[in-house]
């Protein structure tokens, strides 16, 4: 058993843990050909049989995660993104370096190519903060005035948009949280494209 302390970092790096699912025989070809299409090399990347972490600045993070997902949502088969982004997180250092990268992302034209219509629906956790829900309620009026969709569901937010839009809406959110000087930021997201089902409104 290891006695040594557990000491926490002062690291401010951004990290996602994601799944793409494909709903497709195919989806191995799917998953492949979006990582070797998107450009990652701004980012520490790993993968495991359960998930795909990405970690680095807040900007490269969500470019590399909006590209992968649209990418493999151009195919046109139904695919589903399901994600947890974090910031904050005590004790989180590996991967440090790629904070020194610079502003510039390096998937932009290949997701000016694409225009994907989705579904999602995304839940805030501001940690540490008293004020949790103003917070949040806030952030949630923030979406709507980006050509987003939003609506009330169950223990989340909905949206409905554009994908790049509701990917850059996101990204807002949660560099917002970090302006306002939150200590830990989660944010879970489940996006969802070329669904064969209809949208369902939660009866009153």
């Amino acid at each position: 058993m290891n006695n040594q302390p557990i000491t926490c970092s002062t690291s401010r790096i951004a990290g996602c843990t994601f799944a793409i699912y494909p709903m497709t025989d195919q989806f191995v070809d799917v998953i492949t050909a979006s990582l070797k299409e998107v450009d990652t090399s701004k980012v520490w990347m790993k993968t495991t049989d359960v998930e795909t972490c990405v970690r680095g600045r807040i900007s490269h993070v969500f470019d590399v995660t909006k590209a992968l997902f649209l990418h493999a949502a151009n195919t046109g088969h139904h695919v589903v993104f399901s994600s947890t982004y974090s910031i904050g997180c005590p004790g989180d250092s590996d991967g440090d370096v790629y904070l020194s990268e610079d502003d510039e992302r390096l998937n932009t034209k290949l997701l000016k190519r694409m225009s994907q219509e989705v579904a999602g629906k995304f839940s805030l956790y501001p940690l540490g903060g008293g004020n949790y829900m103003n917070m949040i309620y806030n952030q949630i009026e923030e979406m709507k005035l980006h050509g987003i969709d939003v609506s009330s569901i169950h223990y989340a937010t909905r949206l409905d948009g554009d994908g790049e839009k509701v990917f850059d809406g996101l990204e807002r959110v949660f560099t917002n949280m970090e302006n306002l000087k939150s200590s830990h930021t989660v944010m879970t997201t489940t996006i969802s494209a070329n669904s064969p089902s209809k949208k369902e409104k939660i009866n009153e």
